[in-house]
């Protein structure tokens, strides 16, 4: 009954937001801009973005063996194959840097090489398609090119990095064979299971199709025009799929984890919201935190701002996507293109919590070159596409 309840809660808060009338309040101020920023996620982003990314994320969790990833991460596979599929599996997922730290954990102590691991570990959190589209929409196709392509190198680089600063005690760690992969029988094909997941990835893509310039006239105008003609051919798609090809259990198991995730999730995500409201409000409008202190701090593209937007965002915690809106606080308060960029790319992949359990799993000194790299790399990147986009 806990867990209905919480739903049930859950879907009360949301219709209350999507419905609020926030033109009538008779109030404006920080109150105001953090009530106007949730309304206005839970009109536009949460049916269409988070709903598809919540039964994702509940189909990883229950058709994707843990076996099957291990075999894909660990120290025998291919260096190519490990670190390119650990690279993408991002772009599937819709986690935060602490929900996937049981995976990481896992994959890890089950004998997945350090590298690898570390670049899945990254890449969970610090990229999906919902971030993309979502970064893209709201921050602007520049930003969410940059944050797409950026997330997908750091996974590897990282991961590499990590891998031969590392290389004694990894080689020392797999010396004995104490690592043992044990296959199991997958339910159905794997080529089913792709065009399964490949359906809903395309709904959610295709959904939230950004809407181009008026002067666009090419392919993306194109498709923005006929999205919901091909959502729909993707949805009734993934029907036929469910019905012929799962047993009824199955689909309970399914709709359970991803309820899961959406019981996880959604309180964070609205207060999270919120509390961005409250202390930066929406572009062009003031929070408790006056745009000029924010100007001062992250505002331009110098070393210090992008630094700072690094080190920041490493420490803070943000349930997924909730950097988007933060982030769009920020530069409607004076944040440089450049930070935010860094922000972006330190921020969703690491928090203080994250630090913490990761600290357990690989030790102190690897944990803080992790982390190290990661600010270094997003201090960096956010210098050049700061400069770039000037």
């Amino acid at each position: 009954m806990r867990g209905k309840n919480k739903l049930f809660l859950i879907l009360a808060v949301f219709f209350a937001f999507y419905y609020l009338p926030t033109k009538m309040l008779p109030f404006r101020g920080p109150i105001f801009e953090a009530l106007a920023l949730t309304s206005w996620y839970a009109r536009e982003h949460v049916l269409l973005c988070l709903v598809p990314a919540f039964f994702i994320a509940g189909a990883i969790s229950v058709f994707i063996t843990q076996a099957s990833v291990i075999k894909y991460f660990g120290a025998k596979a291919k260096k190519v194959l490990a670190y390119g599929v650990a690279s993408i599996s991002g772009s599937i997922m819709a986690v935060c840097s602490c929900t996937v730290l049981p995976l990481f954990s896992g994959i890890y102590k089950k004998g997945a090489g350090l590298g690898p691991a570390i670049a899945f570990l990254y890449s969970g959190p610090a990229i999906n398609v919902l971030a993309i589209i979502m970064t893209a929409r709201i921050l602007g196709w520049q930003l969410g090119l940059a944050r797409a392509v950026g997330a997908m190198l750091f996974s590897i680089v990282v991961g590499l990095l990590m891998h031969f600063i590392f290389l004694k005690e990894e080689r020392k760690r797999h010396a004995n064979g104490a690592f043992q992969f044990v296959e199991e029988k997958e339910t159905r094909p794997l080529w089913k299971n792709t065009v399964y997941f490949a359906s809903m990835i395309a709904i959610l893509v295709f959904a939230n199709w950004a809407k181009p310039d008026e002067r666009d006239t090419g392919l993306w105008a194109m498709i923005f025009e006929y999205k919901w003609h091909i959502a729909f051919i993707f949805i009734t798609a993934l029907v036929i799929m469910i019905f012929k090809w799962f047993k009824k259990q199955e689909l309970k198991t399914w709709t359970g984890a991803s309820l899961d995730f959406a019981k996880q999730i959604m309180p964070l995500l609205f207060a999270g919201i919120l509390i961005a409201g409250l202390l930066l409000g929406r572009p062009g409008e003031e929070g408790l935190i006056p745009s000029r202190f924010v100007g001062a701090l992250v505002g331009g593209n110098s070393l210090f701002a992008n630094f700072f937007a690094s080190l920041i965002g490493a420490f803070m915690y943000f349930c997924t996507l909730i950097e988007v809106p933060i982030v769009q606080g920020l530069i409607g308060s004076g944040m440089g293109k450049g930070p935010a960029l860094a922000l972006l790319l330190a921020g969703p992949a690491l928090s203080l919590p994250n630090m913490l359990v990761i600290r357990g799993v690989i030790g102190t000194k690897k944990t803080i070159v992790y982390v190290s790299l990661v600010v270094v790399m997003a201090t960096i990147t956010g210098i050049i596409f700061g400069d770039i986009v000037r």
